[in-house]
């Protein structure tokens, strides 16, 4: 299982006013920010805070009951991303539209409620819709509707539960090449299942992201994919998605998830939707944790365990990212 304190151990420079001044000067005055110096010394000390304040709740969800284990995960969420905002938004929040979550569910029906079934609705303002454009650069999605299977066949992790639960594979793994650098492998049956030939699929992945420089195929049994990429990491690896437990890359078998959606995104929505029935639908959640009669439990048991690490590890990779493009 993956370290939970060195994700942490990872956010241990950010907890002095000195280098958080200066790792937002750098970034501010790269990026062409006015007055980066006053806005990196007035954002040092609500970025430590964010980040202090987002620790206190996922620390505490890891000595909580399953039953309010989301509520704390949402707004331990929430303060990493505020924290993270402010490396790409100085003037964060600017207005009160940005402070709203920035999503709504629907009226739930009381009988034979399917969590796997429901769905979220993205609204046009709020923290989802800023994030969501200023660190990830993805737009027009307020009045979308999402499916929570939709969103949890995006979660690599899950891969097993989706086999074992209904008899499907949600996602093919990429496995390294040992013959060449930032050059994968994949299965072939990928090909069954987006109804593509050979070109139609290279087309297709290459479209989804213009880092993948090349996909070739292998003759001899037609049993493998060879991608090769300019970069892949976690925060950068769209159309796959990264498997934080075996870092490894999957590609979801629905072709229709392939559209760029990165998982912090996921993550968020999944985590208000838990939040909000933790809170305000507690006979059905009372009713699912005790007498575990759907299939819904084993999703959401396995997606809060994932979502405790993996949202902290990839909030720090997107910290982490403005020092790693640094000039030496």
């Amino acid at each position: 299982m993956f370290d939970h304190y060195k994700v942490w151990q990872s956010y241990t420079p950010f907890h002095s006013s000195v280098n958080v001044q200066e790792y937002l000067h750098t970034i501010y005055h790269k990026s062409k920010f006015d007055e980066a110096e006053k806005k990196s010394y007035q954002n040092a000390y609500p970025f430590i805070y964010y980040l202090e304040h987002g620790k206190s709740y996922y620390q505490l969800s890891n000595q909580a009951p399953l039953s309010i284990k989301p509520v704390l995960l949402f707004y331990g969420m929430t303060q990493l991303l505020k924290a993270s905002l402010l490396t790409v938004d100085p003037h964060y929040p600017e207005s009160t539209s940005v402070l709203a979550h920035g999503v709504s569910t629907r009226k739930r029906k009381k009988q034979s409620y399917d969590f796997l079934k429901d769905e979220v609705k993205i609204q046009k303002n709020g923290l989802f819709s800023h994030f969501s454009l200023k660190m990830f650069h993805v737009e027009h999605l307020d009045g979308e509707k999402i499916t929570m299977v939709s969103l949890l066949r995006r979660i690599p992790e899950l891969n097993p539960l989706f086999k074992f639960s209904f008899m499907e594979t949600s996602s093919y793994c990429l496995n390294k090449s040992n013959a060449y650098a930032n050059t994968f492998e994949l299965t072939s049956k990928i090909l069954d299942c987006y109804h593509m030939t050979d070109d139609r699929f290279s087309n297709f992945i290459k479209d989804s992201n213009k880092r993948i420089q090349n996909i070739s195929f292998n003759d001899k049994d037609n049993i493998t994919i060879s991608v090769s990429t300019s970069s892949l990491t976690p925060l950068q690896s769209f159309p796959f998605y990264y498997h934080l437990f075996e870092d490894s890359y999957y590609l979801s078998t629905d072709k229709e998830l392939v559209k760029y959606f990165p998982e912090v995104m996921v993550h968020y929505l999944l985590l208000y939707n838990l939040s909000m029935i933790s809170r305000y639908e507690t006979e059905w959640w009372s009713e699912l944790l005790q007498n575990s009669s759907t299939k819904d439990l084993p999703f959401i048991q396995q997606f809060i365990e994932i979502t405790a690490v993996k949202i902290p590890y990839l909030l720090s990779e997107f910290l982490y990212s403005f020092k790693m493009n640094e000039p030496n």
